[in-house]
């Protein structure tokens, strides 16, 4: 049986993986993407292949890809509040995939194209999605809320086509629409979702709301009760899987809520450490192999300190 550590104990943690050794589907690029949680997340879901799996924030539904592209679970249903997110969920999985990728692939990318597509905002649902997508594209770390800024000099000075890749968009899209039938997309309430099936046993939960810290400056719909969720989320009789960022309230109302919780180590793309929290009802299918040895992390710790 794995003993719970404090979350406050700094001898103990998960440890993220590389993302870049993580097979990747979203071709959206998102500000606290959930790419790292993948062998997590497989671990968790692997022996649930009979279940449905509801992310009730897609966002970039990283996980939930993950699980119907590779068979994890029997259905993914994908929930999104924000309405351009939805109509790119929806343009690809309810039959527009190929529309969308030869826009992308025959896009020609300058600067005034991009504005003139930006600035449409009477377009149809897939309009919305290339739109979306070239604005997640050319926007610093992916953030598509309100005054967020454009990615400057880039990857070797190309500016802000420095994250326009076609093909890999192309491939990821269609990869997706592959596995359409066992997807489905709602445009609604995360809270709303839940309570519908908070009682189905065979029904499995992972929420990646937006966080207590950054999650206003980076998403249009942010706004959460974060002590609410937790409350309904108690209820929820099938599994669950949860992660937040490492603040004080979060820890009380996981507390409050008997769930259980580990701390996963991550370094940010300026090379800053930090914790996010992993938080579940049960997390004993967590294996040594997610564990940083307290010698390594200690010693991890003392080059971060200087001592």
């Amino acid at each position: 049986m794995m003993i719970q550590q404090s979350l406050f104990d700094e001898d103990i943690v998960l440890k993220a993986p590389n993302v870049s050794k993580v097979p990747q589907y979203s071709p959206l690029r998102y500000p606290g993407g959930k790419t790292w949680l993948y062998p997590f997340a497989k671990r968790w879901l692997i022996n649930n292949k009979d279940n449905i799996l509801i992310e009730p924030f897609a966002g970039g539904a990283s996980i939930g890809l993950a699980a119907a592209i590779e068979g994890w679970v029997k259905r993914v249903i994908l929930v999104e509040k924000d309405a351009d997110v939805f109509s790119l969920w929806h343009t690809i999985i309810e039959g527009d995939a190929e529309w969308l990728t030869d826009k992308i692939i025959h896009f020609d990318f300058t600067e005034g194209n991009v504005n003139r597509v930006l600035a449409g905002t009477n377009g149809t649902p897939r309009d919305k999605a290339f739109a979306l997508i070239l604005n997640n594209r050319i926007s610093r770390s992916g953030i598509v809320a309100p005054g967020a800024g454009r990615v400057r000099h880039g990857e070797n000075g190309k500016g802000i086509k420095s994250r326009w890749y076609p093909q890999t968009l192309q491939r990821r899209i269609l990869t997706i629409a592959r596995h359409k039938e066992k997807i489905s997309v709602i445009h609604g309430d995360a809270t709303d979702m839940i309570h519908q099936h908070i009682h189905d046993k065979d029904v499995l939960f992972f929420m990646d709301p937006p966080y207590t810290k950054a999650g206003k400056r980076l998403y249009p719909h942010s706004e959460i009760d974060h002590e609410r969720l937790f409350a309904s989320a108690a209820c929820i009789k099938g599994g669950l899987l949860m992660t937040y960022d490492h603040a004080e309230e979060i820890v009380r109302f996981a507390h409050k809520n008997g769930f259980r919780y580990e701390k996963i180590l991550m370094q940010t793309a300026h090379h800053l450490r930090k914790y996010e929290l992993l938080i579940g009802k049960d997390l004993s299918w967590l294996s040594s192999q997610f564990r940083l040895s307290a010698v390594r992390h200690r010693r991890e710790a003392e080059l971060r300190t200087g001592t």
